[in-house]
């Protein structure tokens, strides 16, 4: 089981126009208590981010007399007084039909803490947050050792459970047995790291062990 941005986004998106004002922006970030908005093109589709982050470059660095000194885009944003000035782009997003895994890797890989999610036309659908993802975490032991068995073991290795102990704790699953070879055990770790809310995996299996017996020979 995959849970998808769609099932864990927040579509009651505040946004704001890419002409808004610097003042307009910090009265929304108080009165609505979020951290970014999405901004919108003319053709209402998503063309950046803009955050508290953003705003406060104007309101910590002073271009006329630092501008030597910042990054490019730092001292642009120094200057700005609308969103579209303001705003990080291009934008990262995500699709409603991506999985929460995937949204969080991109999060990681692109340091941002926030996602619009657009449909093909990026236009916007909604948004995932850091919390959003995370909360796929928020499973019970006993529903993650069900779908180990069930739907890994059993549905995608065909392998018999009764050659393996699955045991979780706290999200981290430690898995001992059997399989029929190193190739098959690493697969099978590699799938059980994916299984939405495992934190760990502890591998203790040991491959062709069942199949470790005296050979017979017959004598001359």
């Amino acid at each position: 089981m995959q849970t998808t941005v769609r099932e864990i986004m927040t579509t009651r998106v505040i946004w704001v126009r890419k002409d808004a004002q610097f003042r307009e922006l910090a009265a929304a970030l108080r009165r609505h208590r979020v951290s970014a908005f999405p901004v919108l093109g003319d053709a209402d589709t998503v063309i950046g981010v803009v955050s508290e982050a953003d705003m406060l470059t104007k309101e910590a660095l002073d271009p006329g007399t630092l501008s030597g000194l910042l990054h490019y885009r730092d001292a642009e944003k120094a200057r700005g007084i609308t969103a579209g000035d303001l705003m990080t782009h291009p934008v990262v997003t995500a699709a409603p039909e991506d999985t929460a895994e995937h949204a969080a890797q991109v999060m990681y890989k692109h340091k941002v803490k926030r996602l619009p999610v657009v449909d093909p036309d990026g236009r916007l659908l909604g948004i995932v947050s850091r919390a959003d993802v995370l909360a796929v975490f928020d499973r019970t032991d006993e529903d993650i050792r069900k779908e180990i068995i069930d739907e890994v073991l059993l549905g995608e290795f065909a392998a018999d459970p009764r050659d393996y102990d699955v045991k979780v704790g706290d999200g981290v699953v430690t898995l001992a047995g059997t399989p029929e070879s190193d190739s098959v055990a690493r697969e099978i770790v590699q799938r059980v790291r994916h299984v939405q809310g495992v934190v760990a995996v502890r591998d203790r299996l040991t491959p062709g062990s069942r199949f470790d017996v005296p050979a017979s020979f017959p004598t001359d």
